[in-house]
């Protein structure tokens, strides 16, 4: 289902699709009236229209994030908590994956986005020098999680956490960014987070900086560990290693 047919017509896919908008409840019931899976790769603040638009048969695979689990909540991630919430009331079969940071997909904004700061700083100025941990997941192991999903004969509604298969600091997951990329890493000066919400302001204004928000700055406290044993049992697949997700992300063939 898509918005705007003319921009799928563009894309060269030889399939046919519904148009429908999240905005416009009827348009969305025509859409999805004869779904059987539905999977919803819009923002989870969606999920109730998603829910009142689909056949109650209708097995459902949404994408909610970890942001949930943050305690600096921003709209992002309430609007996971309340579209989670109303999944988990609707009495639904299916899951709501939730994903750690994603990475390895043409054009996000997460790994790359890193290489891009690190090679223009001399030094990287990190709370706590990094210590705190971050689980993420390439986009190959999201799409085999929704495929595995929608596999799954579900019984009611499901929350599930899906991530990369380890936890690693801050400073080594960076430390392997710059190494995937070829960017040397920059001396990592470890600073309190005060000064680093003050600073992340600055990248508003100055030239050739990626932004860094304040709220991101705080996060980068949080540690940022999940089980993937459910993920593991139910979906049945092993997620890749972050190398391994690095390597196909800078490769020569990171676009496909």
């Amino acid at each position: 289902m898509v918005r705007d047919a003319a921009k799928w017509a563009a894309l060269g896919f030889h399939v046919p699709a519904q148009v429908g908008d999240l905005t416009d409840p009827p348009s969305l019931v025509q859409a999805l009236a004869d779904a059987t899976h539905v999977v919803n790769c819009a923002h989870a603040r969606h999920t109730a229209e998603v829910i009142a638009a689909t056949p109650r048969d209708a097995r459902l695979v949404l994408l909610g994030s970890t942001r949930k689990f943050t305690n600096w909540p921003d709209e992002h991630g309430n609007g996971v908590l309340r579209g989670e919430a109303a999944f988990l009331s609707s009495g639904r079969n299916g899951a709501m994956l939730h994903p750690t940071m994603i990475y390895g997909a043409q054009g996000e904004d997460n790994v790359r986005r890193l290489a891009a700061l690190m090679r223009r700083l001399p030094i990287l100025p990190l709370p706590s020098g990094g210590r705190s941990l971050v689980q993420p997941i390439h986009q190959s192991d999201v799409t085999r999680a929704i495929l595995a999903a929608l596999e799954h004969d579900w019984t009611g509604p499901h929350s599930m956490v899906v991530a990369g298969p380890e936890a690693v600091s801050y400073f080594d997951f960076m430390r392997a960014v710059a190494a995937a990329s070829g960017t040397g890493l920059p001396r990592v000066v470890a600073v309190p987070a005060g000064p680093l919400v003050a600073l992340a302001a600055l990248t508003r204004i100055i030239p050739g900086l990626p932004t860094v928000t304040s709220a991101e700055v705080r996060r980068l406290l949080e540690d940022k560990a999940f089980d993937i044993g459910p993920m593991r049992a139910v979906l049945g697949f092993a997620p890749l290693s972050l190398a391994e997700g690095l390597a196909l992300t800078f490769g020569s063939n990171h676009g496909t």
